[in-house]
């Protein structure tokens, strides 16, 4: 993709982030399957990388592995920040680990 392509992409991604209701999360993956092109999960694990430059109010602490696990907590400026949002919201983590994953997950293929 042209930088100009990876901005579009980045943008589409944002627009999902801010969709994703306070107390659940999404994944990478459901993020790159809903926008169309399924194989693209790291491409959104960039553009969350790159949110806190782009987008700092966006709720990217929202976005986990397709696992559950808090994989992106070394971008919060913090290794517990992305804990402390999460759990700011009701949502309980173990070690780095979302608890109740299912239960909480946010599909925005079904959702949006």
């Amino acid at each position: 993709m042209t930088s100009v392509e990876n901005i579009s992409f980045f943008q589409k991604v944002y627009a999902v982030v801010h969709k994703i209701p306070r107390g659940r999360v999404t994944t990478y993956g459901a993020i790159a399957s809903y926008l169309g092109s399924k194989s693209s999960s790291r491409m959104v694990g960039w553009a969350m990388n790159h949110s806190h430059q782009a987008d700092p109010g966006l709720p990217a602490h929202r976005v986990v592995n397709r696992q559950g696990m808090l994989t992106g907590k070394h971008h919060f400026g913090g290794n517990h920040i992305m804990q402390q949002l999460l759990e700011n919201e009701g949502i309980k983590i173990t070690d780095d680990q979302v608890m109740d994953f299912k239960k909480i997950f946010w599909d925005p293929g079904r959702e949006v």
